[in-house]
């Protein structure tokens, strides 16, 4: 059964047609194939737009978090190590596997490629 939610079920790392096959061989590595409806995971390609977004939004985050910190409570600069630095590190890796499979599971859904442009009637 064709699933309704490509982008939903790429970014919770399973496939986009199907739903229940998984999207990835590891961390941020693409599968060959699903292994349940056998849909070939070579149209995908999500090229730099991952890393893109999510460093674009933790470095919001942190940024602006340190900031509002800073101007609010003006804690010493440990307290800022202590809570930024970590944060830097996790964020990204939280956000980068999911934001992968869910370009991945739009380019699914619009049926794109690299290098193709959409026809208009």
């Amino acid at each position: 059964m064709a699933s309704t939610r490509p982008a939903l079920n790429g970014a919770l790392g399973r496939c986009p047609r199907c739903g229940v096959g998984r999207l990835f061989e590891s961390f941020l590595e693409l599968a060959s194939e699903c292994p349940k409806c056998g849909l070939s995971y070579d149209f995908a390609d999500a090229g730099d737009g991952p890393p893109v977004f999510v460093s674009f939004l933790a470095g919001f985050l942190v940024c602006g978090g340190a900031v509002w910190t800073e101007l609010a409570y003006q804690p010493p600069y440990w307290v800022h190590a202590l809570v930024w630095l970590p944060l830097a590190l996790l964020i990204p890796l939280a956000l980068l596997r999911p934001t992968k499979g869910l370009l991945i599971g739009l380019q699914y859904r619009h049926s794109a490629g690299e290098g193709q442009s959409a026809e208009r009637s």
